[in-house]
């Protein structure tokens, strides 16, 4: 059985999208500096949409709703577990790091489910807005806590 050019191209695409989109929010989590980067989440958003991709490939003989479905639910429970590795308690005032950089691992998987269901503009919205928030959430937390609250918010 002979694939044709858009039966590997389709597939390629949406991969190919999921480390792009991916790389683009670990790019930002580098440039401050935090444990989860470009390659992590490039690799999160890629493992994320390979196995949606392949869920959802009638070709494989394995393509139904619910296979995907439960494939999704098993990439947003199981990636809890490496997000929860980057959160950290440290010191004497208890104070927890890495709040941020957990949830990005964890919109990284989302935004490679998106690309893997063929979801282009809606990933490429949530990337934009994941980006738009890391970018300025941290002022606006600093902002608000300074003004209105104890402590400095989570950190960037």
């Amino acid at each position: 059985m002979e694939a044709s050019i858009g039966e590997i191209l389709e597939p390629a695409l949406k991969l190919f999208a999921a480390v792009v989109i991916g790389a683009l929010v670990g790019i930002n989590r580098d440039l401050h500096g935090k444990p989860a980067g470009l390659r992590l989440c490039a690799l999160v958003s890629l493992g994320s949409a390979l196995v949606t991709v392949l869920t959802n490939d009638s070709r494989l003989g394995i393509a139904d709703a619910s296979g995907t479905s439960r494939a999704i639910q098993g990439i947003v429970g199981g990636i809890g577990f490496l997000g929860a590795g980057v959160i950290l308690h440290q010191g004497p005032e208890s104070r927890i790091r890495n709040l941020t950089t957990a949830a990005i691992i964890w919109v990284c998987a989302a935004l490679g489910i998106a690309c893997g269901l063929g979801a282009w503009r809606t990933g490429g919205v949530a990337a934009v807005l994941a980006l738009i928030v890391l970018s300025f959430g941290a002022k606006i937390d600093r902002a608000l806590f300074g003004r209105f609250g104890e402590g400095s918010g989570d950190s960037v």
